[in-house]
Formats: C-alpha cells, structure tokens, sequence
C-alpha cells in the first residue's frame, strides 16, 4: 500500500485502487475503525463477499461520514468508475432505468468500499437474465421486544417446511437483530412469480408457528414478520459479509445450520471475521451448485387463492396490481358499505338496510392508532415517546413490545422517523387522546399543505 497526502493507493489483483480519507472514523461509539481498516476487512473476505454479489447489479448504500451518520442510496453507477468495472442497464417499476454497478473481482469490491458501501446490496439476478431472479430471500424480522431465540426457533421451522419441499436453505445473520435466509432457484421464474412463492411460504409458517407473522402492517403484525416483499422487483437486502451500522461493526454472516440454535450475532464483528473466514471458510461456499425449483411453493399459492386468501399488499412504490387488496393500512381502512349482510353480534344479524351507514370520507378505524412523536433526529422522535409515556404511565405500562411502532420514512431527499402507540391492549377509558406530537416535526407538511390548497 502507498501512501499520498490523504489518500491510500491498495494493489489488488492487478488494479491499483484509490482509497480516499483512508483515516476517516467510521465507528466511534463502540469499536474504532477507521475507513481503511472496513477496506482492509473486506479485503480479507473478498472470496465470501463477492459470492453474494459476483454478476449482479449492485445498489450502492454510501455511508460517506461513516457508520454513525444517515447513508444514502444510488442506484446509477458513479461517472468515474474505473474501465475495468463494468455496468448494466436495469430497469425498475416506475418505468425509469439506470445503469447499475457490477462487482466481479476483489479490486471493484474495494472501489466500492471507498464510496462507503459497507452494506452490500446486490439484486437477485445475473446480468444475463435480469428479468428472472436465481434467489428467492426469506427474512426474519423480529417486531420490538421480540428476542434472539424466537427468531432461531421460527428459522428452523423455515427450514423444517423447505427440507419438506427438496429446497436446500441457506441461513446467515442479518447483522442487526434477525436472520436472512437464502435459497438458490433456477432462473425461470419472474419476479412476481418468486414474490407469490414467498409469500405463500410465509403464510405456510405463519400456520405451523404462532411466533411467526406474515402480515405486511405493522399494526398486525406480531413476533417474527417474514418479509415476503423483499422478493419484490428493486428490492434489496444486504448480502453475506456486509457490515451493518451498529456501535460494534457487526457483520451480516452466513452460517451452517448447527450453528443457529448456538450462536450470538454479537460474536460476528469486522475484527473477528475474518479470523473465522481463514479457519472455515464459507460456509455459504456450495450454494451455487443447489439450485431449487418452486413448483412445490407456487402450488402452495394456488391452494391459498383457491380457499379465498389472495394476494397481500405491495410496496408502496409500486403500482396497484391485480387482486391485491386495498393499500391501506387496516386502522385507516374505509368501511366498504358493500357488506351483504351485518353482523350485529354472534349468531346475530341484521338487515343491511335498518344498519347504520357510514358517512363518506370517515376513516374506520379498526387498531387505536395514535402519533406520539415525529422528528428528522431518531433520538429525539424516540424521547418523546419516552415522555408519552412518563405523562401517560397507566397506559404506558399496559402496551405490549410490539404495540410501539417505529416507522423510518423515506422521501426523495429525506429521512424521518414516527412513532405510533397501538392502545389495542389499554382499556379505553384509560386510552389517551390523539394530540399534538412531540416532537411535531414533520417534512411531509408543508407539501401536503400546497396540495390541499384549492
């Protein structure tokens, strides 16, 4: 490695790459790392690390300022890539296209490392067939309060209904509080296609394990929410080896299935990798050669729609698709009035016609839903609540862990946080009011003010 003013020259394989701020801090609250040293990690598992993103087009997920401050997504290839990395051209729902990043060596995954791409975030698919993806991805997400046991006692019952199925899985640590499994596919299918496999596979777990939840609202959702979206066209996930944004540099690392019931994510950081790369290599080193097929799963979908259970929601950004129910979340939902029939109470029912009818544009709300905090500063959104609930103590002590919503909401050029109680568990002459958040900040409604204008 040479060294110039402020900047690290790395050889790798034949390529010089241009490590800029090599000693910039990029954790600080736990371990100390600098820049470099995340360069230097990567290095050391290039061989793991590329097998997750080797041929695929790559988001790049830009942690400039390091670890502790907000990323930032792009998905265009930087102007000034190198010649010796390559791009391809992918397109997206809304219809635009852009010319993605691909990592096939060591030296381009540097580069990329030198961006602030610590979270590898590569598409399902192979630049030859962009349109059918080779991996279909389960992720286990745990709600709040939910721990580290229930999500390996629902990953082994992932595992149990797949090994039914002749699909061989491949589970890593997300990095963060979850697991992340993977399941190489032949590339026949398109990504609806793989989407209804997933989504049939939650509901099939969800069966089986009551820790388990597909719902796709918050508000419904309880103990490990299998994220059945992330199948979905332009969605990513962080791959094997990716460094995620926590005080301890925790990596997101792929792991045998005798380790899950015994291991602690903790023990998988930047500064311990690596010795357990050398000593075991990947354990994720065979997925290539085992690629499943869905027909099990998608005869698994054609059951569920055939008993009445359709499609579930999308992603916001995409557009309405056909049988999908109604995008909205279940407290916000309209009363239909379209109901046949009235159920007064059981074994009762009335005549629709003698049923009172809801006046148009009232919401009716089926979850006590109320904002207590909203903020640009997570912190600060989350010591609001924490004085929510020193000013409404009765009722804070009867909220269950995942009746506190966090939502992290993204807009074009921002990021800010809101948090809702669900008052579902509070009796309702002890459920407080809605009133004014505090913190009230709230980008959306100056925009949102500009739209209602007549």
């Amino acid at each position: 490695m040479a060294r110039t003013d402020d900047v690290e020259l790395v050889e790798v394989a034949g390529h010089t790459v241009r490590i800029s701020s090599p000693s910039k801090p990029y954790f600080s609250r736990g371990v100390r790392l600098t820049k470099l040293d995340i360069v230097r990690y990567f290095l050391a598992v290039a061989p793991g690390a590329l097998r997750g993103i080797v041929d695929r087009p790559v988001v790049l997920k830009r942690f400039v300022n390091g670890a502790e401050a907000e990323p930032f997504y792009q998905k265009r290839a930087p102007s000034d890539l190198p010649d010796w990395m390559r791009t391809v051209t992918l397109s997206f729902p809304s219809g635009r296209t852009a010319d993605e990043v691909v990592v096939d060596e060591a030296a381009g995954l540097a580069w990329i490392v030198n961006l602030g791409c610590m979270e590898l975030h590569p598409h399902p698919v192979r630049t030859g067939d962009l349109d059918h993806p080779d991996e279909l991805r389960v992720d286990l997400d745990p709600q709040p309060g939910v721990g580290w046991n229930d999500v390996r006692a629902v990953a082994m019952e992932v595992k149990a209904l797949l090994d039914e199925l002749g699909l061989v899985a491949w589970p890593k640590t997300s990095g963060s509080r979850g697991i992340h499994i993977n399941i190489r596919i032949e590339a026949r299918w398109s990504f609806t296609e793989v989407r209804r496999a997933a989504l049939a596979l939650a509901r099939a777990v969800e069966k089986r394990c009551s820790l388990a939840s597909s719902k796709w609202w918050k508000e419904e959702r309880h103990g490990i929410f299998l994220d059945y979206n992330q199948n979905a066209k332009d969605r990513t996930t962080c791959s094997a080896f990716s460094v995620r944004p926590l005080p301890d540099a925790r990596v997101s690392t792929p792991l045998r299935w005798d380790e899950v019931m015994r291991c602690d994510p903790a023990d998988f950081t930047v500064l311990t990798i690596p010795d357990r790369f050398a000593k075991i290599g990947d354990p994720h080193a065979a997925m290539d050669e085992r690629a499943g097929v869905l027909d099990a799963l998608l005869t698994m979908a054609e059951r569920d729609e055939a008993e009445g259970l359709g499609d579930a929601p999308w992603p916001p950004h995409f557009r309405k698709m056909e049988g999908e129910p109604a995008r909205v979340q279940p407290s916000k939902a309209r009363s239909s009035g379209k109901s046949k029939r009235v159920v007064k109470a059981e074994g009762e029912e009335v005549d629709p016609a003698t049923a009172p009818v809801a006046k148009k544009g009232r919401r009716q709300p089926t979850m006590p839903l109320i904002v207590v905090a909203q903020s640009s500063d997570k912190a600060a959104a989350e010591a609001g609540l924490e004085r929510w609930k020193q000013q409404h103590y009765e009722a804070a002590a009867l909220l269950a862990p995942d009746d506190v919503l966090l939502d992290r909401m993204r807009g074009s050029a921002y990021v800010w946080y809101r948090i809702r109680v669900n008052l579902r568990h509070v009796p309702e002459t002890l459920r407080p009011s809605q009133d004014t958040p505090d913190p009230d900040d709230d980008p959306t409604r100056a925009w949102r003010g500009t739209k209602e204008r007549p």
